[in-house]
C-alpha cells in the first residue's frame, strides 16, 4: 500500500523521480508539496485506488504527517 501511494503522489504531482525520494515516514504536504489542487486529486485518486469513501468530517490533516500514518488510516477505513 506504501509504494501504491508513494506511486500516487508522484503521479499526481508529475514529478517521477519523487517516488524514489519519498518513504513510509515522508510528510505528505512538506517533504511530498502536494498543494491544495494536488491534495484533493490525490484523495480523489485515493478513493478510487481503495474503493473507500472518506468522510472530511472525520478526515484530520495529522493523517498526512507521514505516509505511514495515512497508510494506516486508508486500513483502517477499508475494514
Amino acid at each position: 500500500m506504501q509504494t501504491q501511494i508513494i506511486t500516487i503522489i508522484s503521479e499526481i504531482k508529475n514529478e517521477p523521480d519523487l517516488a524514489a525520494t519519498l518513504t513510509g515516514a515522508s510528510d505528505m504536504l512538506n517533504d511530498a508539496g502536494l498543494d491544495s489542487l494536488q491534495l484533493i486529486n490525490f484523495i480523489l485518486r485515493i478513493e478510487d485506488e481503495f474503493e473507500i469513501e472518506i468522510d472530511f468530517d472525520q478526515f484530520d490533516m495529522e493523517h498526512l504527517q507521514s505516509i505511514d500514518i495515512f497508510c494506516d488510516f486508508i486500513q483502517a477505513k477499508s475494514a
